[in-house]
């Protein structure tokens, strides 16, 4: 009988080694509660690796982009990156009939956090050198909800989709024309950098993710990034499910239980002292699939454009011309899964799903749209830290050898 090879996972979370001693001071101390020394020490570890610096190594202290705040960074850890994502629509007062304008292409944690607030989404096309948001689509749906609505979308949330970063200055120069507050989904992006700035702290507010299959995990978790210490805690008391600051229990507004727990916050600790070499270790994994793959005929590597744009590679992407390799992007990925090697393919729009079909969607193209094409042609491979070379290699003998 063949021995069955050994399975290659996507994105597997990869420990540093001191995950374990936080856990266990949090027990020995009793602080397992969704506050204490680890959720303090975890939003100071991330604010220290986000908050930008000089080339003199001092910290900058002007908006990058034109948006409010810019290099001084305050991180709020919280229970999920969707989590993150629909406090900063409660923060920007998003209600009821509001619409936000949301990138098609991605998961669709991007998009839930509008509905949850009764708001409607509005999807935007995206552009084929990131794959993310489309700043000349984008321009078109905001001039166009106006002539429709008479009104001015609540907010813009562009998405670092697979690490890459999008077209800020770009994005945020139309967003400032319209006076429309950006929200950053960095989700995937955590490590990233645009133009010498951490993905994350671009807009008026960034999301950021530690579920299990990312850059560095919590288990389940997340952060919204801000740039102000009074916004920080307005967000720190919406996820507190609101409490007023009397010896009562008093609420005045509507809150959530959203904050992340110091058993919790202890593992994003210990991940923290590994986060560039996770980054690192992921750049390298997408330097070998290129160097391997780019010269297959039909098999194209998603890469950054210019070196502004200096990606995580969170999940290193391909894309598969069918009509010159023969097989196309499903019998890939099903010959993969028999070699037992785990691929997925790229998200599917947010405008093609059915939760969202009433949802206008804005696209350049004349026909179609490109992340459509995007999804019919896309396949993500493996990119986890903790893979090795021969890993690799056997992807990679796999998509040659098709």
């Amino acid at each position: 009988m063949k021995e069955e090879k050994e399975r290659i996972w996507l994105s597997l979370a990869q420990m540093g080694g001191n995950e374990q001693k936080y856990i266990k001071e949090a027990f020995d101390t009793n602080w397992v509660v969704p506050l204490g020394p680890n959720v303090n020490a975890f939003e100071a570890d991330l604010k220290a690796y986000l908050t930008p610096q000089s080339p003199k190594g001092g910290v900058l202290s002007e908006a990058p982009f034109g948006e409010k705040g810019g290099g001084d960074v305050h991180v709020v850890a919280l229970s999920s990156g969707t989590a993150a994502l629909h406090l900063a629509l409660v923060m920007l007062g998003v209600e009821a009939g509001d619409e936000v304008i949301c990138q098609s292409f991605t998961f669709s944690a991007s998009a839930n956090p509008i509905k949850y607030q009764g708001a409607i989404p509005v999807f935007v096309d995206s552009e084929e050198e990131t794959w993310n948001m489309c700043p000349i689509a984008l321009r078109k749906a905001i001039e166009d909800r106006i002539r429709v609505t008479g009104k001015t979308p609540k907010a813009i949330i562009p998405v670092h989709l697979y690490g890459m970063p999008a077209k800020m200055d770009e994005i945020c120069a139309v967003a400032a024309e319209y006076d429309i507050p950006v929200v950053e989904d960095a989700a995937e992006a955590l490590g990233s950098v645009y133009k010498g700035h951490k993905c994350g702290t671009l807009g008026r507010y960034g999301a950021l993710s530690f579920n299990g299959n990312k850059i560095i995990t919590t288990s389940g978790g997340g952060a919204l990034v801000t740039h102000s210490e009074a916004e920080a805690k307005r967000v720190m008391f919406f996820a507190t499910q609101a409490r007023e600051n009397e010896p009562h229990y008093q609420h005045e507004h509507v809150g959530y239980n959203y904050r992340l727990s110091n058993i919790s916050a202890g593992i994003g600790r210990g991940q923290m002292e590994v986060l560039q070499e996770h980054v690192d270790t992921r750049r390298s994994h997408h330097a070998y699939y290129r160097e391997h793959l780019n010269n297959v005929p039909g098999i194209k590597v998603m890469s950054a454009p210019t070196g502004d744009f200096d990606s995580n590679y969170w999940l290193t992407c391909i894309t598969i011309n069918s009509g010159v390799t023969g097989y196309d992007r499903e019998e890939l990925r099903l010959k993969l899964e028999a070699e037992n090697i785990e691929s997925r393919p790229l998200w599917k729009p947010m405008h093609l799903q059915p939760v969202f079909s009433d949802a206008p969607f804005y696209t350049m193209c004349q026909t179609g749209s490109v992340s459509e094409r995007l999804f019919d042609r896309g396949l993500c491979l493996p990119s986890g830290s903790s893979l090795t070379k021969e890993d690799l290699d056997r992807v990679i003998q796999v998509i040659i050898n098709r």
